[in-house]
């Protein structure tokens, strides 16, 4: 029996079909600030949250067409302690079967691994990284290599793109951010 893994619950991403006004939505009404936002694959996204050490609580994808009805949820993402939960989990939803579109990842932020479950929804199982960086991003990282490799190829990334900064100083700056936040 693998070793279990401490799986937290952590965020939501929705798909939605009018960007402008459910950031609204979320920003003036349910009082989140808005932590980052950009294009990811045509699609543009934004980011809120009302806590410091958590990059984004939910996350708003444009796309969603018309009309699409209750099939709003863009992905389930949880969170475990260490890069090495995250490699290890890697390596059991990999021999999974049923799992499908293995996908492991570097945000910058956060080091992560997609899949679809056996209907097809998406997942998310992630840790953060020391640093931050402008969001979205979206690398491919080899979960294979040692653990030491995939902290030097990560820096290495996040130093070039925008924003780059320490997860510190990104939590402390957002907290300021976060406290003086009244919604309207």
């Amino acid at each position: 029996m693998p070793q279990p893994i401490d799986l937290q619950f952590a965020h939501v991403g929705i798909y939605v079909t009018d960007l402008a006004k459910m950031a609204d939505f979320y920003h003036r009404v349910m009082g989140f600030p808005i932590t980052d936002e950009g294009p990811l694959h045509g699609a543009q996204m934004m980011f809120f949250s009302r806590n410091p050490r958590e990059h984004h609580q939910v996350v708003l994808v444009a796309g969603r067409p018309p009309g699409h009805g209750d099939k709003v949820i863009n992905q389930l993402s949880f969170r475990v302690g260490s890069l090495s939960e995250v490699r290890a989990f890697y390596q059991r939803v990999r021999n999974e079967p049923t799992a499908t579109d293995l996908h492991p990842i570097c945000h910058g932020h956060a080091w992560s691994i997609y899949f679809r479950d056996p209907e097809g929804n998406r997942i998310e199982v992630y840790c953060d990284t020391p640093w931050y960086v402008h969001q979205p991003i979206r690398e491919e990282m080899d979960f294979n290599l040692p653990e030491d490799e995939i902290l030097k190829r990560s820096e290495a990334l996040a130093r070039t793109l925008p924003g780059f900064t320490t997860a510190e100083e990104w939590r402390s700056r957002t907290a300021r951010i976060i406290a003086d936040y009244t919604p309207e």
